[in-house]
């Protein structure tokens, strides 16, 4: 046997006596304690999913959830959709929430959610209403569920036709 070779059988138990003191590494914590939130961070996690059920957000955030009638799997909730809505305002189509949160920071998001004042059919005012912890609720399960999705098209001006598929909306009454 060469002096410069450890022969494999040394290796897998050099491998198996320090693997109990990997999990030691502050690496290792970090990566479990991400994948167990406190029980505080799961009930603000739970809050914020039954907020994006019961708000609507998936409604439209969501490809095919109302056709489907909610029954698309969690994992796929939030990822923006290619389906458009088009009005007087022009044609937008719904944000990939989960790219989105991971873009911005908490506090971003809680000084945002309040103003931000967006194209139909966005319910953006539902927004306003929300208190501090509910938009806080929210923001901790987007980045809960992780980035996923591609990013939506981008908004279509009036005068130009988007691709379908989109919905039309008609010009309100005068």
């Amino acid at each position: 046997m060469s002096h410069d070779r450890i022969p494999l059988s040394v290796l897998a138990m050099i491998l198996l006596s320090t693997a109990p003191f990997a999990a030691g590494t502050a690496e290792a914590q970090s990566a479990m304690a991400a994948s167990a939130p406190s029980p505080a961070a799961a009930k603000l996690i739970e809050r914020g999913r039954y907020l994006a059920k019961i708000a609507g957000c998936n409604d439209c955030h969501t490809a095919r959830y109302m056709e489907l009638g909610g029954k698309v799997p969690e994992a796929q909730w939030l990822t923006g959709d290619q389906f458009g809505w088009r009005g007087p305002w022009g044609t937008t189509y719904a944000v990939n929430l989960r790219l989105y949160m991971q873009a911005i920071s908490e506090e971003q998001w809680l000084k945002t959610a309040p103003a931000l004042q967006a194209r139909p059919p966005m319910p953006w005012y539902a927004l306003h209403d929300m208190t501090k912890d509910d938009l806080r609720a929210l923001y901790r399960f987007i980045r809960h569920l992780g980035p996923a999705g591609a990013a939506a098209p981008a908004y279509v001006p009036p005068d130009k036709e988007p691709k379908p598929p989109y919905a039309q909306f008609p010009m309100p009454p005068k």
